[in-house]
């Protein structure tokens, strides 16, 4: 994409990841190849349509959120190149993640493929994490597929499950990961750094992270350092 890509964020509540988002594009200014240019609620009262109309962004909330046709129709009109699910607690219709393929991604509060799926979101997610057992949490961004939380992984930042936490205490530190990688994937998705290949397989270069991980994202350091960043915004 020569031009900056139309993004469309569906969100159901508060709304803090498409503030992250907002304010990392505008951290970015002409380096930026997304465009916020539609944000999508389930909900009427949403904190992200509150977010949308402060910034003077298009806002809606959608009387018929499993209305696929009605759904694509108005990406279509609006011109969006890529739907971001930001906190967005609805399945998205089979007709719309098929037009969207490889241009829709979600973020998802636990290290995917384990604490995913139907009714697996906010603090439920966490207190799974807890009752596992599981020493290491963290935050997945995924390609949308058909199913819940099963599409192809982009990036995955880990964080520590401490003996001490709850849910909520778990919840802030893996959201503080979320704000930092989230609108760095979505910049660099929608400068087609990273693509989904006809085979399902993620394209795109990796770089390290702590733990010894690896994380699907562009070697170009003009938009992002994102190990420096990422250890810069973070301390457990």
């Amino acid at each position: 994409m020569n031009e900056r890509a139309r993004v469309a964020v569906l969100a159901s509540g508060g709304g803090s990841n498409l503030q992250a988002i907002l304010d990392h594009l505008e951290t970015l200014g002409e380096r930026r190849r997304a465009e916020v240019a539609l944000v999508l609620s389930s909900r009427a009262g949403s904190g992200a349509l509150e977010r949308a109309r402060a910034r003077g962004i298009a806002g809606e909330a959608l009387a018929r959120p499993d209305d696929g046709d009605a759904l694509l129709a108005l990406l279509e009109r609006s011109g969006i190149g890529l739907v971001v699910l930001a906190g967005y607690l609805k399945l998205v219709p089979r007709v719309v993640t098929r037009a969207y393929r490889g241009r829709m991604l979600n973020i998802h509060p636990a290290l995917l493929p384990a604490f995913g799926g139907p009714g697996m979101y906010g603090a439920r997610v966490h207190q799974a994490v807890l009752d596992a057992g599981a020493r290491i949490s963290g935050a997945t961004v995924h390609f949308v597929d058909e199913e819940y939380d099963r599409g192809a992984i982009v990036a995955q930042w880990p964080v520590p499950v401490f003996e001490e936490d709850d849910a909520r205490a778990l919840s802030e530190r893996v959201l503080k990961v979320e704000h930092a990688l989230y609108p760095r994937v979505v910049d660099a998705v929608a400068a087609e750094a990273i693509a989904l290949d006809d085979d399902d397989r993620v394209r795109g270069a990796f770089l390290v992270g702590p733990y010894g991980s690896a994380f699907a994202l562009p070697r170009d350091d003009s938009n992002f350092s994102l190990g420096q960043e990422m250890d810069a915004a973070l301390s457990f």
